[in-house]
């Protein structure tokens, strides 16, 4: 039943497939900032100082690279499917060591081996979701699978909470751990049902696969107009990619007509950004911070965490609403400029120390969550996997994720310590980089909202044909216009009109 889906059914598949795997990520990444508090899992690994408590969380993270890191030379071999199922198999197996650790010599393992399944998911998921999707609709599911994210850190916060009143036994954070197990086999037993994309399969010259994959998402007959346009659309494209791309890997390093360079730095370059702008201070410690930084208890801190990532759900929703309206580009100018003024508050409130000032400092930690959430949460993840071309999708995601786990990995060694020492100092950073951010985005980052990824592809290269002497705005028009020209052009060879279609792609690139 489940392999014979067409339409929104089966987008609605590949969502839940995406959805309960990020999920999986969204609980992995709240996880031990509840446990650190825990006090028999304080004590089962022996009063773990700072320092070592950041290594707990922080060796996840470095899993996470290494998965990451690994998606560069085997995605675009296993596909996305293969790739989303091994990856769940690889957090199955993390999961199940370290909820029955007994030292940091077990934990460490199961972390590093968990952390390489999210990696290599990270860098999956937004692929297939994004080649699954309509241009219309896709920045729209990213949101939506970020969103579930959020959830993620939701029922580990709530879970957290709930075992903190069992915690006699070790049960109280073993239970937790173990219960990420759960979302991976789930993921694994959708995604096997859900088709390849067919971007992947055109990449592999399995064209009529993939032909077929397009006419059910569509639920329209294969050889329907529409089918045989996008059809025509993307081998047109990635033909004319095969011409300009040499060696896969030399091609980061190049910024000729493809830009892949230029391309791959934008997508890494969100990750820096949203990692430098200190949302894994509050995701990965929220409850620590409350704590050390508050003075708030165990259980008030770890209720706070909860409502905190509950209303971080609510405005991750609301920003499905605007993603594809407001565009890429304006959310995260919004978004930064916002973030950088509530760490001022933060920091401000925390310098005082006073009550009245503590309050004010929790409001503006809290009022974090809403630019954040509307503005910039699912953006990073969205953009690697439409602004890379057709060839260079896989390796330039994979370098965007190796990238974003880099800069957590480093935020999360390093926040124990920082609180610790420099203690409200720590939020000042965050602030001005956030406002650092906003001229860079403004100056740097090109748009993409309703343009498919084969009009992406050629934005760039009709920018770069144009010496840069138009702006990436007007190149986009051109792309569309040239993607019509292409579609009609399809349609009258399908009914006996015979027109060269790489002549008129060529002339059209002069205009």
């Amino acid at each position: 039943m489940l392999q014979n889906l067409q339409g929104r059914s089966l987008t609605a598949g590949v969502s839940l497939a995406c959805g309960f795997a990020f999920l999986l990520f969204g609980y992995d990444q709240g996880l031990m900032g509840g446990l650190l508090s825990n006090p028999e899992f304080v004590k089962t690994f022996k009063n773990p100082n700072p320092t070592i408590q950041g290594q707990i969380v922080s060796t996840y993270y470095l899993g996470c690279i290494v998965g990451a890191f690994i998606s560069i030379f085997v995605g675009d071999i296993l596909g996305r499917r293969r790739a989303i199922m091994l990856a769940c198999t690889l957090v199955v197996i993390g999961g199940t060591i370290q909820a029955s650790s007994y030292s940091l010599g077990q934990m460490f393992p199961g972390r590093v081996i968990a952390g390489m399944g999210t990696g290599m998911n990270t860098t999956a998921i937004p692929m297939w979701q994004s080649e699954m999707s309509k241009a219309k609709h896709r920045g729209k599911m990213i949101v939506i699978q970020l969103t579930l994210v959020l959830s993620g850190v939701v029922i580990v916060s709530w879970m957290n909470y709930g075992f903190s009143f069992v915690q006699s036994s070790s049960i109280s954070w073993r239970f937790p751990i173990a219960f990420q197990i759960f979302f991976a086999l789930t993921s694994i037993i959708l995604t096997f049902f859900m088709p390849e994309s067919p971007r992947w399969l055109c990449l592999k010259d399995r064209h009529d696969e993939a032909t077929e994959i397009m006419g059910r998402l569509a639920a329209i007959p294969p050889d329907s107009r529409e089918v045989t346009e996008s059809m025509a659309l993307v081998l047109e494209q990635l033909k004319h990619e095969r011409e300009f791309t040499g060696d896969r890997f030399k091609e980061v390093f190049t910024n000729g007509k493809q830009q892949n360079f230029y391309r791959i730095c934008l997508g890494a370059g969100c990750f820096v950004m949203q990692q430098m702008g200190g949302i894994n201070v509050s995701a990965s410690y929220l409850p620590v911070v409350l704590m050390r930084a508050f003075g708030f208890g165990e259980r008030m801190a770890l209720v706070l965490a909860a409502v905190a990532s509950m209303t971080m759900v609510l405005w991750g929703a609301l920003g499905a609403l605007l993603i594809d309206r407001m565009g890429r580009v304006r959310m995260m100018i919004v978004g930064a400029a916002c973030m950088s003024l509530c760490y001022v508050f933060v920091a401000a409130g925390l310098s005082q120390d006073t009550k009245a000032w503590n309050g004010v400092a929790v409001a503006f930690l809290f009022m974090y969550y809403v630019p954040y959430g509307l503005m910039f949460v699912s953006i990073p993840y969205l953009y690697p996997s439409e602004i890379n071309s057709q060839t260079m999708r896989n390796t330039g995601t994979a370098i965007a994720m190796v990238v974003n786990w880099l800069f957590v990995y480093i935020i999360v060694l390093i926040t124990p310590d920082s609180l610790a020492n420099i203690g409200w100092r720590f939020f000042i950073v965050f602030a001005v980089l956030n406002a650092c951010f906003v001229p860079f985005i403004w100056y740097f980052y090109v748009e993409t909202k309703r343009l498919s990824l084969e009009e992406i592809d050629r934005m760039f290269e009709i920018y770069h044909d144009s010496g840069k002497k138009i702006s990436f705005e007007e190149a986009a028009g051109r792309a569309k216009e040239e993607s019509e020209e292409i579609k009609r052009q399809v349609w009258n060879n399908e009914h006996g009109k015979s027109l060269d279609v790489e002549d008129q792609h060529i002339e059209l690139a002069k205009v």
